[in-house]
């Protein structure tokens, strides 16, 4: 039940300070995609909102947006095994 939990971690993305409140299991699915890159969850994280920002000026609700992407991952995970 653990991973069900909301957390708030403050990220910067792209130089700006904000708050994310995800539920731990995204915040572990997260860190698995930064590891894969070679990088830092914030690094991930800026990656995207400056991708949607520049592809489509920017979403309406970003967290929403983080949890699509990090079962995206996984369900590219599961086609690759």
């Amino acid at each position: 039940m653990n991973l069900a939990q909301p957390l708030s971690r403050s990220v910067r993305l792209n130089g700006f300070a904000t708050c994310l409140r995800l539920e731990e299991v995204y915040w572990k699915i997260l860190e698995r995609i930064a590891a894969a890159n070679g990088c830092t969850v914030n690094c991930v994280l800026s990656y995207v909102d400056r991708e949607v920002h520049l592809r489509h000026g920017g979403v309406k609700n970003f967290s929403g947006l983080v949890r699509v992407i990090c079962v995206v991952y996984l369900l590219g995970q599961a086609v690759d095994t």
